[in-house]
């Protein structure tokens, strides 16, 4: 095993999950969706915990795990999440009530982010997370930016689409698209930005202004 790979399994394994979390996480398995690592969701709950996020906006629910994590960090914070599958939603309910949250913290949205987002309100948000359809990143970035409040974070996960940002014989759509977001923020002086290797790879953008 390399050294980077012990470091990873070293992290992985001594970071702890809520039990209602790992829950979620074996229904979303079961499902076939993929949700956020206990890793990636233990610093989603410190990003949120880190700017005192009171308002969240979540693209893409799945059954709840990255939600769940993000509440866990700021927990009188309000999550609005947005997916276009009902099923993953419901699944998400049950995981948000079997957490005993507020129902008024936690509002869910059916429909396509594409059609929902543009209904949220300018700067109304301290973060917003992305784990949705990684041909949209582009796009879910540039609402982000503008649904953001000045200081607000910008997160995406599975910047790195397993690996294939890094293979410059990939010159898909998809992959051309999310290569350039990243070296984009990564080039611009006033935007601070980091880009984490951890497990699919997750990148956070400060919204200007802060």
């Amino acid at each position: 095993m390399s050294q980077v790979a012990s470091v990873s399994r070293f992290a992985a394994e001594r970071q702890t999950e809520p039990p209602v979390i790992t829950s979620a996480r074996r229904t979303a398995l079961e499902w076939g969706v993929e949700p956020v690592s206990p890793v990636v969701g233990a610093h989603l709950a410190v990003l949120a915990a880190a700017v005192r996020a009171r308002s969240i906006v979540e693209i893409g629910t799945g059954t709840g795990v990255s939600g769940l994590w993000l509440l866990h960090g700021a927990p009188e914070a309000t999550l609005t999440t947005i997916d276009a599958e009902i099923d993953h939603q419901q699944a998400a309910r049950q995981a948000f009530d079997a957490a005993h949250l507020p129902r008024a913290h936690v509002r869910t949205i059916l429909g396509r982010a594409t059609s929902v987002l543009d209904r949220l309100a300018d700067g109304g948000y301290d973060l917003v997370f992305i784990d949705a359809d990684l041909g949209r990143a582009v796009e879910y970035v540039a609402q982000g930016l503008r649904l953001a409040r000045p200081g607000g974070l910008i997160v995406l996960a599975h910047a790195l689409v397993h690996g294939a940002v890094t293979d410059p014989a990939d010159r898909s759509e998809q992959v051309t698209a999310l290569r350039g977001l990243l070296d984009e923020f990564g080039s611009r002086e006033h935007i601070r930005s980091s880009l984490l290797p951890v497990d699919d790879g997750l990148f956070t953008i400060v919204a200007p202004g802060g």
